[in-house]
């Protein structure tokens, strides 16, 4: 059965909240990627560079929060769109029945597809208006 993550979104203070929610639970960050990390053709303005892409600080044994810095290309962040669902399927079979039964109705931001950093990734609303992520990631099947 897939497993559930709380991912939130950022203008640009992702790593400053980070931090701060690192003090609090303590441990340490799994990954921190920014998006100056990435290929060259996924990358944005210069001025994005520095920005966090992804970050993931382990809370437990089985909870993972997420989150990111927003580019500038994907508006403005406000309350109520900085927080999504992150799914991490099992398989692809499952991200696939899970993506297309929560978002039927909704709105696809980003269609499920291979990604450089080797996960199975798609992201919608749902039609209750809900942000969800769904991301298999294809080197760790459980």
């Amino acid at each position: 059965m897939a497993e559930i993550s709380t991912y939130l979104t950022f203008a640009d203070n992702c790593e400053e909240a980070f931090n701060f929610y690192k003090s609090v639970f303590g441990g340490e960050f799994h990954t921190l990627m920014r998006f100056g990390d990435s290929p060259a053709e996924y990358q944005g303005a210069a001025s994005e560079k520095k920005k966090v892409m992804h970050v993931s600080l382990p809370i437990g044994e089985k909870t993972i929060l997420l989150g990111s810095d927003t580019p500038d290309a994907m508006g403005p962040v406000n309350v109520g769109n900085n927080v999504s669902i992150a799914i991490h399927p099992n398989s692809k079979e499952e991200a696939d029945k899970l993506f297309n039964g929560l978002s039927a109705g909704g709105q696809v931001t980003m269609p499920l597809g291979d990604t450089f950093w080797g996960a199975y990734f798609g992201m919608f609303t749902d039609k209750f208006g809900i942000h969800w992520m769904v991301n298999f990631d294809k080197g760790h099947q459980r």
